[in-house]
């Protein structure tokens, strides 16, 4: 029967709760068909309500139940109505394989178990596969993290905004449990206008006051490279989790921050089993519309991603017919408007020089990017001043997130653009670029900012792909800088741009430029830092782009 077609009345919830080996218990709500089982399972451990259940992006548990499946949604330890401490990933993976096993033994239930959700609730399902949960069969993570360190930062730098609004949310919901209506209060006031204007913004006084609801501070205190990260990433259990040879559904957004996390999972788990697969759209973290940013998608970006949820736990958990299952990697082409399917994602590059005069941080037509490198030696410099750092626009973090016109940022003094010539045949763009840069710094640390464009038609310049680093020390030489992994097809007459700067604040620190950690720094510390990018025959800069099977871009 089709997923369409099989429409079952549903019962009310009913409350039912588990006590977990160490006496906690954890509270959920259970929607059951009306007709009777048995029937499989879909589980989701939920760390904002269970009565939320994620439907900010994905239909009610109730349209799932009426599908013919019996939905158990649990507030995980510490959140919602149930007992104990919220400590992200700590206790995720005994308590999800207990929770497995818990839920297969519900009364009209099959003994089968297919877990679905988005973001923590991703991140938990990973968790949970690793665990002795014989019972669980199937795996729907949808925009969560894979290794907590790339979580809290990229490539070193703190992922600030990202951390300190979801910060203050876990904060707030634990001081509310706890009862604490002036904490709640001040951090709810704090939600809708973070407060990063402190001494140190990275360390907002206000979560410093407050540390003991939540595991914030901490985090913040946690630096990348600590061994604390690897207890608590599915990455670090990866061997287990593939032993299990269980199919997943992997969801992203070219705009989400945990697109390459997303990615990531993915390709690490996919040959582990034939029935994995992975659907990435031109959505942000949430909600999955067609309109993102300034841009209109079309109607083939409003996808029935539930109708997917659907057929795939269906094929799996109900062991239902039906067409043969497509290429396992479906992504929303940003140029064309359309769904595109690959086996892989394709690993062919082509280089893309960087050029210019000396003055691309003045002149938006200075800086090039050409199929040949440079006659002349030259180079561009970025002067970051930490007292009006290059903003965030759009991308993850942006107010508004996702694709927007960019021009007037590419235009500031403190960011260098490289852009190709008009294109004189369309091509696609699809996996991961890459720039390779011939650096040198006057300072002992510093960050880089590369944001990659198009440019259409009509002059807008809108973000495809991107990627942050933070560089503790400063050497002159060769910085490779992957960036997101993105699908896009340019068109006749467009324009590629690469724009590179210092900073991207607030979505990250500001380095203070002497060595010292960004997030612990007091901004009055900071110094003026130069950044020089080389270009030419014997320091030769470049963009790698990934480019489909279609034409290259042309010597100009």
């Amino acid at each position: 029967m089709s997923a369409k077609s099989l429409r079952l009345p549903v019962l009310p919830p009913e409350v039912e709760t588990m006590t977990l080996k160490d006496g906690t218990r954890l509270d959920a709500d259970v929607y059951r068909p009306a007709v009777p089982g048995p029937y499989p399972i879909l589980l989701q451990r939920q760390a904002y309500s269970r009565r939320i259940a994620c439907s900010i992006c994905y239909a009610h548990p109730s349209w799932y139940a009426s599908h013919g499946y019996i939905v158990v949604v649990q507030d995980v330890r510490g959140r919602g109505t149930s007992e104990g401490i919220f400590r992200p990933g700590e206790t995720e993976i005994e308590d999800g394989a207990e929770a497995v096993e818990w839920a297969a033994r519900l009364d009209g239930a099959n003994g089968e178990v297919g877990m679905y959700g988005f973001s923590y609730q991703a991140y938990n399902q990973l968790l949970a596969a690793a665990g002795d949960c014989p019972s669980l069969k199937a795996l729907a993570p949808a925009m969560g993290p894979w290794h907590p360190a790339h979580w809290a930062y990229e490539n070193g730098a703190l992922q600030m905004k990202h951390m300190i609004g979801w910060g203050i949310q876990i904060t707030a919901e634990a001081a509310r449990r706890a009862g604490d209506d002036e904490a709640f209060s001040a951090l709810q006031a704090a939600g809708t206008n973070l407060p990063l204007s402190g001494p140190i913004a990275a360390m907002p006084q206000l979560l410093q006051k407050y540390r003991h609801y939540s595991h914030v501070m901490d985090w913040l205190e946690t630096p990348p490279d600590s061994p604390y990260w690897d207890r608590i990433s599915p990455l670090a259990h990866l061997d287990a989790i593939r032993a299990r040879h269980l199919p997943m559904l992997f969801v992203g957004g070219w705009f989400d921050p945990f697109l390459p996390a997303t990615v990531e999972s993915f390709r690490a788990v996919a040959g582990s089993c034939d029935h994995t697969r992975l659907i990435v759209g031109p959505w942000i973290h949430f909600p999955w519309t067609r309109k993102v940013g300034a841009v209109d998608f079309g109607r083939e970006a409003e996808r029935n991603v539930d109708i997917d949820h659907i057929r795939f736990f269906d094929r799996i958990l109900k062991r239902a017919s039906g067409p043969a299952e497509d290429r396992p990697i479906e992504l929303f082409d940003m140029g064309l408007k359309t769904w595109r399917q690959h086996q892989d994602l394709p690993e062919s590059t082509q280089a893309l020089f960087l050029g210019g005069t000396g003055r691309a941080s003045l002149d938006v037509q200075d800086g090039t990017l050409g199929v040949r490198p440079s006659q002349e030696e030259d180079v561009e410099h970025i002067v970051h001043d930490p007292w009006r750092p290059a903003p965030t626009v759009g991308g993850y973090y942006g107010a508004p997130t996702g694709p927007v016109d960019r021009r007037a940022a590419d235009e500031r003094g403190d960011v260098v653009t490289f852009t190709t010539r008009a294109l004189e045949d369309a091509i696609e763009v699809v996996g991961e670029p890459e720039v390779e840069l011939e650096l040198s710094c006057d300072r002992p640390s510093f960050d880089l900012c590369c944001i990659l464009s198009l440019i259409t038609s009509d002059e807008r310049v809108l973000q495809i792909s991107s990627g942050y680093a933070h560089y503790r020390t400063a050497m002159t030489g060769r910085y490779k800088l992957k960036l997101a992994t993105t699908c896009v097809t340019l068109r006749k007459g467009e324009r590629l741009r690469l724009s590179i700067a210092g900073a991207d604040y607030p979505a990250y620190p500001v380095n203070p430029g002497t060595g010292e950690d960004p997030v612990s720094t007091p901004r009055t510390h900071a110094v003026v830092t130069t950044i020089a990018v080389w270009h030419g025959p014997s320091r030769p800069s470049q963009l790698r782009l990934p480019v489909g099977p279609g034409p290259e871009i042309r010597p100009g």
